[in-house]
């Protein structure tokens, strides 16, 4: 047994069970313990970002861990965005980051660099096994900080690896999921709080938070207490549609959130800051919330958020819980399919009758889908994943990840023309892979939301050289012939009628399938 054994059978022993990878030289026995591991799935992704992303939706759906394997710090660097949007959205994580063996590393050989210290802000932990003795500890603390919805980070030298141990190495066990802290002087300043602020208060929902049950008592205390229930523009991951308790998304843009927020004088944490506005501009105040807003933590980040919310309502005076004894979940209701010319507002329509039941949707349909999260919350039950780092490029990646977590589930794409640029390579995953993804590009053959932003920074007009920076046309991506050239069946629609016909049959196919919807 050598360094890489033990690193495996130690991720294996503690329920570990896919690795995303895109290795290197100095990865080789990690790659050749693979073997000698069955339970260890390892997926190949044939660019960083789209390991690190597929790990990301891997968390977000199993609430469990998966691996990356990644090549020196060059390898680290290319995985860094969607390391930066799995870190934003809680997802439990445990990288493996190859490096030169430790009597290499201070030759300057053309790939060294300081690992550690790109690691470090996008990561929670950082650690370099110092050899081949400590990976057991090492891979078991590594996962003991990813459980608890982070991402660690554990740097693994050639020699420590390839080293051979004197005898069979016993896995070390990884600690438990930490259990949620109920703060009980927050649970009781809530209670009181809300009922006092009646329909001045609300709660807001982010992190791993809005679940079904975390959701459902949410409600019953916004039933008893007038309260308003929101969910945070980026949580991750959201419980929604037929059966489900509703809440509302908090606008992405700064106005419509600031009048939202307005309404309130006292809000409740649950895995949530206070709420800021993604980018700064000119003439608009950063925060979204009133200077004079009563803030209440109920919780840090837990995985999970039901007991806490569980322990509010029961902290509510009789009187007022009384008012809670129901709540009102939401009803199945299925638009008709549009018809005619696509646009954005038919999409949303579309949308809202096409989910099928119990999918996974991941959602980068930035400008294109203004309207989704409204139009989708009478759909057929579901869970919708949301943008959180803001790194762009990310739902392809994710939705490998999520259909691998959830292999009984299909997984719908919402993805950007352009966001869907940055790793359109994740399709030859998916098709290697066979998860069943269906993934609708929207194409409008330009950075839209550039051009809003423009407006929103005081920006009146726009210049051809710089629509030249703005627009993606002349040439126009063909991305029916993108996906299939890496192996996803792919069609094009330019009508609702079409779109209609193209999306179920990718329903009834198993394995991925893309449809180019031209806007």
């Amino acid at each position: 047994m050598n360094g890489a054994d033990s690193l495996l059978a130690t991720l294996d022993h503690n329920g570990v069970t896919t690795c995303f990878a895109n290795p290197g030289t100095s990865e080789m026995h990690f790659v050749a313990a693979l073997d000698g591991t069955p339970a260890v799935r390892g997926v190949l992704g044939l660019f960083e970002g789209a390991v690190t992303g597929a790990a990301d939706g891997y968390g977000r759906m199993a609430d469990q861990p998966a691996a990356t394997l990644l090549h020196l710090g060059p390898g680290l660097s290319n995985g860094l965005s969607n390391l930066h949007n799995a870190l934003r959205a809680h997802s439990p994580v445990v990288n493996v980051i190859g490096d030169h063996a430790s009597y290499h590393r201070d030759l300057d050989a053309p790939l060294s660099s300081d690992i550690e210290g790109t690691a470090r802000p996008f990561s929670h932990w950082v650690r370099t096994s110092i050899d081949e003795h400590a990976l057991t500890t090492d891979v078991a603390d590594a996962v003991t900080v990813a459980r608890r919805g982070q991402v660690a980070s554990l740097i693994l030298p050639a020699d420590a690896a390839w080293n051979e141990l004197p005898a069979a190495v016993s896995p070390t066990t990884a600690q438990p999921a930490p259990l949620p802290v109920i703060d009980e002087l927050a649970v009781e300043s809530a209670a009181h709080s809300l009922v006092e602020a009646g329909s001045r208060g609300a709660i807001l929902m982010g992190g791993r938070t809005p679940r079904e049950d975390a959701l459902e008592a949410a409600g019953r205390i916004a039933t008893a207490t007038g309260a308003t229930v929101l969910t945070s523009t980026f949580s991750p991951r959201v419980t929604r549609g037929a059966g489900r308790y509703a809440a509302m998304k908090v606008p992405y843009a700064v106005d419509p959130a600031q009048e939202l927020f307005a309404q309130f004088d006292t809000i409740v944490l649950v895995g949530e800051k206070p709420p800021v506005a993604f980018f700064a501009y000119p003439t608009k105040r950063s925060t979204l919330y009133q200077p004079d807003t009563r803030f209440i933590d109920l919780s840090p980040e837990t995985p999970r958020a039901d007991i806490p919310l569980t322990a509010v309502l029961e902290a509510l005076p009789q009187v007022v819980r009384a008012k809670a004894a129901s709540v009102q979940l939401t009803d199945l209701a299925l638009p008709q399919r549009p018809t005619g010319a696509i646009t954005a507002e038919k999409l949303g329509t579309f949308i809202a009758e096409a989910i099928p039941e119990n999918a996974i949707v991941v959602d980068e349909s930035i400008t294109t889908g203004w309207n989704f999260n409204a139009a989708t919350a009478s759909a057929r039950p579901h869970d919708w994943i949301n943008v959180t780092g803001g790194s762009i490029g990310w739902a392809m990646p994710v939705a490998l990840g999520a259909a691998i977590a959830c292999p009984d589930r299909k997984v719908v794409t919402f993805e950007s023309d352009g966001s869907g640029m940055y790793m359109p390579q994740t399709l030859w995953t998916q098709a290697r892979e066979g998860v069943d993804v269906v993934t609708l590009i929207l194409a409008n053959r330009k950075y839209q939301i550039l051009r809003n932003e423009m407006s929103n920074v005081g920006v009146d007009v726009v210049g051809e050289t710089a629509a030249k920076l703005l627009d993606i046309d002349r040439p126009t991506i063909d991305w029916v012939s993108v996906a299939r050239g890496f192996g996803v069946p792919a069609e094009r629609a330019e009508t609702m009628e079409a779109l209609g016909a193209a999306y179920d049959r990718a329903l009834a196919t198993e394995g991925p399938a893309l449809i180019e919807v031209v806007l």
